[in-house]
């Protein structure tokens, strides 16, 4: 474990995503903040966008970067990551953890000599506590991939997958668009992307990284809601095990997953909202077993799981800094 602080810097630190970095590496007790990137608001205090980080730091994001960290933090938009490792000499001294879907996938997870482990804590903790370079899972990826890891790992998944999942509108990011602005919005659900989504790949790799056996076929069906932040999603198959069985195979795969917790109540987002954390309800229901999942986009969905990816590779415990209160109403 290093005794000093981890410095790091964040690309793209005016964003959703840049924006929870910050704030969780702010009050994280054994990291510092060195940089915030941001071309379009150099020269600005942090607080100029982040507005609830007044009085938390006088950092000003600048158009530059520099190489005085440990740790870089990719919080901009797909293809970003790829385009400034290119284009700049990052020692390979320093970590990556990008939050894109640049290095996701099997078939570019390399440049040139930096190789990226996929960085889903509940599937590659050993993988990633050796690493260098980390590909952070998408959001709804995220979510989808803790209600089935464990049926994968014990060779359960043997029909179709269906799932359907209604996520918040940060999940778009904070460009403007027709779907995401607020009159659009508000009062209203919509589908998109049907059986299309591009998290579909991400999530067949990791099943089939542990069900080597065959390639689940998932039916996806993702929702726009009208509210900002989390995901629900409903994922069921048909499957021969018992409730009791079912939960034994859950509960068993995340004994030692700090964040991802099996629950016997129904859930909501507003449970999750704010934290690291996965809740799972599992259920068999006649021949189908239905798992609910739910998390904060922003955070196990992104920046938290980032941050979280951050202590495994410094040799912190994986709940540092991520000690985080829902906000339950």
């Amino acid at each position: 474990m290093k005794s000093s602080r981890i410095k790091a810097g964040i690309i793209g630190a005016a964003g959703y995503t840049g924006g929870e970095t910050l704030r969780l590496l702010l009050l994280h007790p054994n990291a510092e903040v060195v940089f915030l990137q941001s071309k379009s608001q150099a020269g600005k205090p942090a607080y100029s966008v982040h507005k609830d980080c007044f009085g938390l730091t006088e950092l000003e994001f600048t158009a530059e970067w520099n190489d005085e960290v440990d740790v870089i933090f990719f919080c901009a938009g797909h293809g970003e990551a790829k385009k400034f490792l290119q284009n700049n000499k990052v020692p390979s001294r320093i970590k990556i953890i990008d939050l894109s879907q640049d290095f996701r996938h099997n078939d570019s997870s390399t440049l040139g000599e930096r190789e990226f482990v996929y960085g889903l804590p509940e599937l590659n903790k050993a993988q990633i506590q050796k690493a260098k370079n980390i590909a952070n899972p998408g959001c709804f990826a995220t979510c989808i991939q803790l209600a089935l890891l464990p049926l994968a790992a014990n060779h359960q998944i043997n029909s179709e997958v269906h799932v359907s999942a209604i996520t918040g509108s940060t999940g778009a990011g904070q460009s403007l668009s027709e779907t995401s602005h607020f009159s659009w919005r508000q009062n209203n659900i919509s589908p998109y992307k049907i059986f299309e989504h591009q998290h579909l790949k991400e999530i067949t790799e990791s099943l089939v990284q542990l069900h080597h056996d065959s390639t689940p076929y998932l039916k996806f069906v993702p929702y726009r809601g009208a509210f900002a932040r989390g995901i629900l999603a409903t994922v069921y198959l048909k499957s021969d095990l018992s409730q009791r069985k079912a939960l034994d195979v859950f509960q068993s795969y995340y004994e030692d997953a700090p964040f991802t917790h099996i629950v016997p109540f129904e859930l909501d987002v507003k449970q999750v909202v704010n934290t690291n954390n996965c809740f799972l309800s599992v259920n068999k229901i006649g021949t189908e077993l239905a798992i609910v999942s739910a998390i904060d986009n922003l955070l196990k969905g992104a920046a938290g799981q980032a941050v979280q990816n951050m202590n495994l590779i410094f040799g912190l415990d994986e709940t540092t800094g991520l000690k985080l209160k829902p906000v339950a109403f």
